[in-house]
This record gives structure tokens, sequence and C-alpha cells, in this order.
């Protein structure tokens, strides 16, 4: 079991560490490099957008929320918190709790 676990470590650290080693010797395309600046918002949307469909009330009041201060800050942390903290709220208001 502490074999299969150190082999997953392995490859996984080697296909990321891969990775920047190649990018740091070879210069990709400039439509390979925009991608890659807007791969993390697309993996983001990617990732949210199935329970957010899928969610309740108290969801979609967080992803407002997010939005929200997402634009009025441009910080992401702050986004979330107040995000989380909506969805919370809006549990508890709704439900007496989680």
């Amino acid at each position: 079991m502490l074999l299969a676990i150190l082999g997953m470590a392995l490859v996984t650290y080697a296909s990321r560490a891969g990775g920047y080693a190649v990018l740091r010797v070879v210069r990709p395309p400039a439509f390979v490099q925009a991608l890659l600046r807007h791969l993390p918002g697309c993996l983001f949307v990617a990732y949210v957008t199935p329970p957010l469909l899928a969610g309740s009330w108290p969801a979609w009041i967080g992803a407002a929320v997010v939005v929200a201060v997402q634009m009025a800050t441009r910080n992401i942390a702050y986004a979330i918190l107040a995000g989380v903290a909506a969805v919370w709220g809006a549990q508890w208001g709704i439900g007496g709790g989680p």
C-alpha cells in the first residue's frame, strides 16, 4: 500500500516538474501562451459550475456574492470568503444550519 502511494506521488511530481522543465527550454507558440494564461479561470468555472447547477438557493446566493465582491475588490480571497459566508448565512437562515 505504501509503495503504491509513493509511486503515485513520484508520477505526479514527475509530470508537474517535467512540464516546468519543458516550458523552460521550449518557447510555446503565442496561442499556447494565451491558453495557459486563461486556463486557471476555465478550470475554476469547470469546477464550480456542476455543483452550482445542482445546488440550492444558498449556492446561487453565494455565487452572486462572489461575483459582486470580486468585481468590487479584485481580490479572489475576499470574494471566496464572502461567498462561503453568504452560503453559510443563507443555509442558517433557510434551514437552521448546514
